[in-house]
C-alpha cells in the first residue's frame, strides 16, 4: 500500500471468476496484502480450493453464483456489504468465450458470452459503484483483452464482449469520478489458464492444426517478449490497480501482453 493508506483498514474486495486461473491468484494476492476477500464463481469446488489456498487465517466469503442470472451480481455485492459494511475493491474477472467461425456463430454462444462478459460486469459495476459513491472511495478493475481491438473471425463474440468491457470501463469511470472512485481495466495477453488452453485447443482444431504444441509454440513466438505471461505477474498488476495505482488514474486500460498490444 502507499504511505498514506498503510494505516487504513484492510480493503473489502469482491473477485469474480475466482475458482481458478487469474481470479484465484488475484484473490490470494489481495488476501496477502491484508484485504478481506469475497470470491464468486459458478464452480463451487474451485472456489473451495481458492479459499483453501488463501488460508484459514484470512477472512473469506465464498459465493457460488451464476452471474448471468438477473440480480446475481447485485446480490453478491450486497453480501459483501452485509458482512463487512462496505466494498472497496471489485475485480470483474469472470469471463466466457467459445471458438466459432463468424458465419456459423450460434445465438446461444453469443447470448451467453454477452450475458456474462458484458451485462453481468455492468451490473456488478453498477451495484458496487452505488456503494462506493456513498463511501466516496473505491476501485473497480475490469479484465478486458487485447482481442477487443483485433479482428478475430473465429472468436468474434468474445472480442466484441471485451470491446464492451472497454466501453463500460470508460463510462463507469466518468460516472464515478466525482465521488473519488477509480475504474480501470487490464488487458492480459496469453497466460497458462484453463480457459486459455481450452480456447487455443479449439482454435487449433478450427484451423485444421493437428499438432497442438506446434500451434501453441507458433503463437508464443509472435509475442515480442518471447514468452507467455505468468498468472502471478498478471495478478500483481491487477492488485496494483486495486491498491497502489495513483489516485489520478481512472478510465485507463493497462496493457500487459508482452508487446502484442502496443497502443
Amino acid at each position: 500500500m502507499t504511505a498514506e493508506n498503510q494505516n487504513a483498514a484492510p480493503g473489502r474486495a469482491l473477485v469474480t471468476g475466482a475458482a481458478g486461473g487469474l481470479g484465484r491468484e488475484v484473490a490470494i494476492q489481495l488476501a496477502r496484502r491484508g484485504c478481506v476477500v469475497a470470491i464468486t464463481d459458478i464452480n463451487g469446488e474451485g472456489l473451495a480450493e481458492t479459499a483453501r489456498q488463501i488460508g484459514a487465517g484470512a477472512a473469506t466469503e465464498i459465493m457460488t453464483s451464476d452471474f448471468t442470472l438477473e440480480g446475481a451480481p447485485e446480490a453478491a455485492v450486497g453480501k459483501v456489504v452485509a458482512r463487512w459494511g462496505g466494498i472497496d475493491i471489485l475485480v470483474n474477472n469472470a469471463g466466457y468465450g467459445v471458438i466459432e467461425p463468424f458465419l456459423d456463430a450460434s445465438y446461444k454462444a453469443w447470448t451467453r458470452t454477452l450475458a456474462l462478459n458484458v451485462t453481468a460486469l455492468a451490473m456488478a459495476c453498477k451495484a458496487a459503484g452505488r456503494v462506493m459513491r456513498e463511501q466516496r472511495s473505491g476501485r473497480i478493475v475490469n479484465i478486458t483483452s487485447p482481442g477487443s481491438r483485433m479482428a478475430l473471425p473465429d472468436y468474434t463474440a468474445y472480442t466484441a464482449s471485451k470491446a464492451g468491457v472497454d466501453s463500460i470501463t470508460r463510462a463507469a469511470a466518468v460516472a464515478l469520478a466525482p465521488y473519488g472512485v477509480l475504474v480501470n481495466s487490464l488487458a492480459p495477453g496469453m497466460m497458462d489458464t484453463e480457459m486459455q488452453r481450452s480456447t487455443e485447443a479449439d482454435l487449433a482444431r478450427a484451423n485444421g492444426r493437428n499438432d497442438l504444441q506446434a500451434f501453441l509454440d507458433e503463437r508464443t513466438r509472435r509475442i515480442p517478449l518471447g514468452r507467455r505471461a505468468e498468472i502471478s505477474e498478471v495478478a500483481e498488476a491487477v492488485v496494483w490497480l486495486c491498491l497502489d495505482s495513483p489516485k489520478y488514474m481512472t478510465a485507463e486500460r493497462l496493457n500487459m501482453s508482452g508487446g502484442l498490444d502496443k497502443d
